[in-house]
């Protein structure tokens, strides 16, 4: 049995593409007030929000649980429209060696296709894969959506 994984999802969101790629870019500081009951808080902790090597720590919710975690913005590909997240402090590790998230969003015309990619290397063989991370994910991308198509 392999301890490294990886897992996608994808969700087709209604609203503009490129904002939801400059959000995650850019403003995440924005996002627990798009997604409260999913994401509580985001801090830039280290470097300038939008910047290769800045690290944020976040306050999220997951499986009922409250969690933290620290991540370091490893690559930002505006020509891809993605964003490189590695998990370097926080719940995360207790189960996961590594773990590095990638938010990448496809625009075609009125709907957009965003990918959430992890990669991940498990502590152990009894360390489950991430799916409730991966439903996370889904619900936090649909929220983001309802926001903006709200607005």
């Amino acid at each position: 049995m392999s301890l490294s994984g990886k897992r996608v999802v994808q969700v087709e969101i209604k609203s503009r593409g490129d904002v939801f790629h400059e959000l995650w870019k850019s403003n995440p500081h924005q996002i627990p007030s798009l997604t409260p009951t999913n994401i509580q808080n985001c801090q830039t902790h280290d470097g300038e929000v939008g910047s290769v090597g800045s690290v944020l720590f976040w306050n999220y919710s997951l499986d009922g649980k409250d969690c933290v975690v620290k991540t370091l913005v490893k690559d930002i590909n505006e020509a891809k429209k993605s964003v490189t997240f590695e998990v370097i402090e926080g719940d995360l590790l207790e189960q996961y060696k590594t773990f590095v998230l990638h938010i990448h969003v496809d625009k075609h015309g009125v709907n957009n296709l965003v990918t959430w990619t992890v990669e991940y290397e498990k502590l152990n063989p009894n360390v489950p894969d991430p799916d409730s991370l991966m439903e996370f994910y889904k619900k936090v991308a649909k929220d983001i959506e309802t926001h903006h198509l709200k607005n």
